[in-house]
């Protein structure tokens, strides 16, 4: 079953995927005066769902009652592998823009769709980029749009859970936003980092409960232990 399971990837899931991604990439680009309509981010969320559904991979959500209709908040996840940004936006139930990093960019297509959705590019590398692309992100983070951040940084490479880095957490102080931690299981086993080919393993998404940073003390450690909290064991 493993070898049939990987057959079909290459013959059914990569040429259909291919042209979703394409597609949803056009109509993105074309759609740029309503990026943030609902209708836009319902036609991105069917593109990251394909990537479970037609690989036949269940995702489950709890929590999804923590989040307030129009209320803006800084979602902070931690990062296990590609499919982590599948989970999200495929059901993750608020308009957000990902801040993520400026190689993206590159990507044919989905580079430019990225930036035609209004997604915020950080540029790791030089300090001015950086710092202009959060004060980008704060420009955008009102009237219920959210932003959602990794903020390790990268994916993890061993299964554990990383260090968590300041520039989501600055921009939710800077704001006075809530953050709401978001604790993800199973992205890891779908997808191990080096692999090319996905394995079948279920996924669950916890939304955990709004924080605000100025009532904590060390706030990025509390918000860590949080997500750290709702992975399921």
């Amino acid at each position: 079953m493993k070898y049939l399971y990987r057959i079909y990837q290459v013959l059914v899931f990569v040429p259909i995927m291919a042209v979703a991604t394409l597609s949803t990439a056009l109509i993105t680009i074309v759609a740029i005066p309503w990026k943030n309509a609902e209708w836009l981010h319902r036609v991105q969320q069917l593109w990251a769902r394909l990537f479970c559904y037609l690989l036949f991979i269940p995702v489950t959500v709890s929590g999804v009652e923590n989040i307030t209709s129009g209320q803006s908040y800084v979602f902070v996840s931690n990062h296990q592998s590609f499919y982590d940004v599948f989970a999200i936006y495929g059901w993750l139930p608020v308009i957000f823009k990902w801040l993520m990093k400026a190689e993206v960019r590159k990507i044919p297509f989905v580079g430019t769709a990225c930036k035609a959705a209004g997604h915020i590019f950080v540029d790791r590398i030089h300090p001015k980029a950086a710092a202009a692309s959060i004060k980008e992100a704060e420009n955008v983070l009102h009237d219920g749009v959210c932003t959602v951040i990794f903020p390790e940084g990268t994916r993890t490479r061993t299964g554990e859970m990383g260090t968590f880095k300041r520039g989501a957490f600055q921009i939710a102080l800077d704001l006075h936003l809530p953050v709401i931690p978001i604790s993800l299981t199973g992205c890891y086993q779908v997808m191990n980092p080096g692999d090319i080919f996905v394995n079948r393993h279920p996924i669950h998404m916890h939304i955990g409960e709004p924080i605000d940073l100025s009532q904590v003390e060390n706030p990025i450690e509390y918000v860590r232990n949080k997500v750290k909290e709702g992975i399921y064991e």
